[in-house]
Protein backbone atom coordinates (compact mmCIF):
# COMPACT_ATOMS: atom_id res chain seq x y z
CA UNK A 1 0.00 0.00 0.00
CA UNK A 2 1.43 3.38 -1.05
CA UNK A 3 2.08 6.03 1.62
CA UNK A 4 -0.23 9.02 1.98
CA UNK A 5 0.92 12.16 0.12
CA UNK A 6 3.64 14.00 2.01
CA UNK A 7 2.58 17.50 0.92
CA UNK A 8 -0.76 19.26 0.71
CA UNK A 9 0.30 21.30 -2.32
CA UNK A 10 3.32 23.16 -3.66
CA UNK A 11 2.88 26.07 -1.25
CA UNK A 12 2.92 23.65 1.70
CA UNK A 13 6.10 22.05 0.35
CA UNK A 14 7.67 25.49 -0.08
CA UNK A 15 6.94 26.56 3.47
CA UNK A 16 8.46 23.37 4.82
CA UNK A 17 11.54 23.77 2.64
CA UNK A 18 11.89 27.35 3.86
CA UNK A 19 12.19 26.07 7.43
CA UNK A 20 14.90 23.63 6.34
CA UNK A 21 16.75 26.47 4.58
CA UNK A 22 16.58 28.91 7.50
CA UNK A 23 20.32 28.43 8.13
CA UNK A 24 21.07 30.69 5.14
CA UNK A 25 22.82 33.74 6.63
CA UNK A 26 23.33 35.81 3.50
CA UNK A 27 20.21 36.45 1.42
CA UNK A 28 20.56 34.22 -1.63
CA UNK A 29 18.89 34.48 -5.02
CA UNK A 30 16.05 31.99 -5.22
CA UNK A 31 15.64 30.57 -8.73
CA UNK A 32 12.56 28.60 -9.68
CA UNK A 33 12.21 26.11 -12.49
CA UNK A 34 8.84 27.04 -13.99
CA UNK A 35 6.17 26.36 -13.86
CA UNK A 36 5.77 23.92 -10.98
CA UNK A 37 8.80 25.15 -9.06
CA UNK A 38 7.49 28.71 -8.77
CA UNK A 39 4.89 28.23 -5.99
CA UNK A 40 7.51 26.29 -4.00
CA UNK A 41 10.22 28.91 -4.56
CA UNK A 42 7.86 31.78 -3.76
CA UNK A 43 7.39 30.55 -0.19
CA UNK A 44 11.16 30.17 0.24
CA UNK A 45 11.90 33.64 -1.16
CA UNK A 46 9.29 35.28 1.09
CA UNK A 47 10.58 33.48 4.18
CA UNK A 48 14.24 34.32 3.47
CA UNK A 49 13.40 37.82 2.17
CA UNK A 50 15.37 36.93 -0.94
CA UNK A 51 14.85 37.94 -4.57
CA UNK A 52 12.94 35.47 -6.75
CA UNK A 53 13.73 34.85 -10.40
CA UNK A 54 13.24 32.14 -12.99
CA UNK A 55 15.61 29.69 -14.61
CA UNK A 56 13.91 28.89 -17.88
CA UNK A 57 14.57 25.32 -18.93
CA UNK A 58 12.81 23.35 -21.66
CA UNK A 59 12.33 19.64 -21.19
CA UNK A 60 12.95 17.43 -24.25
CA UNK A 61 10.32 14.72 -24.14
CA UNK A 62 10.53 11.28 -25.73
CA UNK A 63 8.51 10.71 -28.91
CA UNK A 64 4.92 10.09 -27.84
CA UNK A 65 5.81 10.52 -24.15
CA UNK A 66 6.22 14.26 -23.61
CA UNK A 67 6.55 13.94 -19.82
CA UNK A 68 9.41 11.44 -20.10
CA UNK A 69 12.55 13.59 -20.32
CA UNK A 70 15.35 12.48 -22.61
CA UNK A 71 17.13 15.80 -22.14
CA UNK A 72 16.68 19.50 -21.48
CA UNK A 73 17.85 22.87 -22.77
CA UNK A 74 18.46 26.26 -21.10
CA UNK A 75 18.42 29.44 -23.15
CA UNK A 76 21.05 32.16 -23.16
CA UNK A 77 23.72 33.56 -25.43
CA UNK A 78 25.06 30.01 -25.72
CA UNK A 79 22.15 27.63 -24.99
CA UNK A 80 23.14 24.75 -22.72
CA UNK A 81 21.65 21.29 -23.06
CA UNK A 82 21.98 17.90 -21.46
CA UNK A 83 21.11 14.47 -22.81
CA UNK A 84 19.95 11.43 -20.89
CA UNK A 85 21.85 8.83 -22.89
CA UNK A 86 20.07 5.90 -21.25
CA UNK A 87 16.62 7.26 -22.14
CA UNK A 88 17.84 8.24 -25.59
CA UNK A 89 18.77 4.62 -26.31
CA UNK A 90 15.65 3.24 -24.65
CA UNK A 91 13.38 5.22 -26.98
CA UNK A 92 15.62 4.94 -30.03
CA UNK A 93 15.69 8.72 -30.48
CA UNK A 94 17.53 10.05 -33.52
CA UNK A 95 19.89 13.07 -33.39
CA UNK A 96 17.58 14.83 -35.86
CA UNK A 97 14.59 14.47 -33.51
CA UNK A 98 16.61 15.79 -30.57
CA UNK A 99 17.88 18.83 -32.48
CA UNK A 100 14.38 19.72 -33.66
CA UNK A 101 13.03 19.43 -30.12
CA UNK A 102 15.83 21.66 -28.80
CA UNK A 103 14.88 24.32 -31.36
CA UNK A 104 11.19 23.98 -30.47
CA UNK A 105 11.89 24.29 -26.77
CA UNK A 106 14.01 27.41 -27.27
CA UNK A 107 11.01 29.03 -28.97
CA UNK A 108 8.80 28.02 -26.04
CA UNK A 109 11.36 29.35 -23.55
CA UNK A 110 11.32 32.72 -25.30
CA UNK A 111 7.50 32.73 -25.20
CA UNK A 112 7.60 32.09 -21.46
CA UNK A 113 10.23 34.77 -20.92
CA UNK A 114 8.03 37.37 -22.59
CA UNK A 115 4.90 36.15 -20.78
CA UNK A 116 6.45 35.94 -17.32
CA UNK A 117 9.10 38.65 -17.29
CA UNK A 118 8.28 40.99 -20.20
CA UNK A 119 11.05 43.62 -20.19
CA UNK A 120 12.27 42.89 -16.65
CA UNK A 121 16.03 42.40 -16.52
CA UNK A 122 17.16 39.07 -15.06
CA UNK A 123 19.04 39.19 -11.75
CA UNK A 124 22.82 39.22 -12.21
CA UNK A 125 23.90 35.85 -10.80
CA UNK A 126 27.65 36.32 -10.98
CA UNK A 127 29.25 35.60 -7.58
CA UNK A 128 25.83 35.15 -5.97
CA UNK A 129 24.68 32.28 -3.75
CA UNK A 130 21.77 30.59 -5.49
CA UNK A 131 19.01 28.29 -4.28
CA UNK A 132 17.62 26.33 -7.23
CA UNK A 133 14.07 25.12 -6.59
CA UNK A 134 11.70 22.70 -8.28
CA UNK A 135 8.60 20.86 -7.07
CA UNK A 136 10.43 17.54 -7.30
CA UNK A 137 12.91 15.56 -9.37
CA UNK A 138 12.23 12.50 -11.48
CA UNK A 139 14.77 11.94 -14.28
CA UNK A 140 16.88 14.97 -13.33
CA UNK A 141 17.29 16.23 -16.91
CA UNK A 142 15.77 19.64 -16.24
CA UNK A 143 17.80 20.21 -13.08
CA UNK A 144 21.04 19.07 -14.74
CA UNK A 145 20.57 21.55 -17.59
CA UNK A 146 19.84 24.29 -15.08
CA UNK A 147 22.94 23.52 -13.04
CA UNK A 148 25.09 23.53 -16.16
CA UNK A 149 23.80 27.00 -17.04
CA UNK A 150 24.37 28.31 -13.51
CA UNK A 151 28.00 27.23 -13.48
CA UNK A 152 28.48 29.03 -16.80
CA UNK A 153 26.98 32.15 -15.20
CA UNK A 154 29.71 32.19 -12.56
CA UNK A 155 27.60 31.80 -9.43
CA UNK A 156 29.37 31.54 -6.07
CA UNK A 157 27.39 28.54 -4.88
CA UNK A 158 24.29 26.49 -5.66
CA UNK A 159 21.99 24.81 -3.17
CA UNK A 160 19.45 22.47 -4.72
CA UNK A 161 16.15 22.53 -2.81
CA UNK A 162 13.31 20.15 -3.66
CA UNK A 163 10.48 18.62 -1.66
CA UNK A 164 10.84 15.10 -3.07
CA UNK A 165 13.29 13.10 -5.18
CA UNK A 166 14.70 9.58 -5.43
CA UNK A 167 17.87 9.13 -3.37
CA UNK A 168 19.88 7.75 -6.30
CA UNK A 169 19.12 10.85 -8.36
CA UNK A 170 20.22 13.14 -5.53
CA UNK A 171 23.45 11.14 -5.24
CA UNK A 172 24.00 11.72 -8.95
CA UNK A 173 23.51 15.47 -8.57
CA UNK A 174 25.54 16.08 -5.41
CA UNK A 175 28.81 16.56 -7.28
CA UNK A 176 27.22 19.41 -9.27
CA UNK A 177 26.02 21.45 -6.27
CA UNK A 178 27.32 22.84 -3.00
CA UNK A 179 24.39 21.58 -0.97
CA UNK A 180 21.16 19.59 -1.26
CA UNK A 181 18.00 20.06 0.79
CA UNK A 182 15.33 17.45 0.10
CA UNK A 183 12.48 16.70 2.50
CA UNK A 184 11.47 13.26 1.30
CA UNK A 185 13.29 10.48 -0.58
CA UNK A 186 10.80 7.61 -1.00
CA UNK A 187 12.21 4.14 -1.61
CA UNK A 188 9.47 3.40 -4.13
CA UNK A 189 9.63 6.65 -6.09
CA UNK A 190 7.44 6.61 -9.21
CA UNK A 191 6.36 10.16 -9.97
CA UNK A 192 6.58 13.55 -8.29
CA UNK A 193 2.83 14.17 -8.32
CA UNK A 194 2.05 11.07 -6.25
CA UNK A 195 3.56 12.79 -3.20
CA UNK A 196 1.17 15.76 -3.32
CA UNK A 197 -2.52 15.77 -2.39
CA UNK A 198 -3.00 18.64 -4.86
CA UNK A 199 -0.70 18.61 -7.89
CA UNK A 200 -2.75 20.63 -10.37
CA UNK A 201 -0.74 22.20 -13.15
CA UNK A 202 0.64 25.64 -12.35
CA UNK A 203 -0.71 28.18 -14.82
CA UNK A 204 1.14 31.01 -16.55
CA UNK A 205 -1.13 33.44 -14.69
CA UNK A 206 -0.10 31.99 -11.33
CA UNK A 207 3.59 32.30 -12.21
CA UNK A 208 3.15 35.96 -13.18
CA UNK A 209 1.15 36.70 -10.02
CA UNK A 210 3.70 35.09 -7.70
CA UNK A 211 6.60 36.96 -9.32
CA UNK A 212 4.69 40.23 -8.91
CA UNK A 213 3.85 39.49 -5.27
CA UNK A 214 7.45 38.60 -4.46
CA UNK A 215 8.61 41.98 -5.79
CA UNK A 216 5.94 43.81 -3.79
CA UNK A 217 7.00 42.12 -0.55
CA UNK A 218 10.62 43.23 -1.02
CA UNK A 219 9.74 46.75 -2.16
Amino acid sequence: MRDMPQFIDRADAGRRLAVALAYQREAPVVLALPRGGVPVAFEIAISLRAPLDLLLVGKIGAPGYAECAIGAVVDGGRPQHVINERMLKQFGVSPDYFEKEVARQLVEIERRRQAYLADREPIDLKSRNVILVDDGIATGATVKAGLKALRSAGVASVTLAVPVAPEDMLDELRSDVDGVVCLYTPADFCAVGLHYADFDQTSDEEVIDLLRRSEQVRA
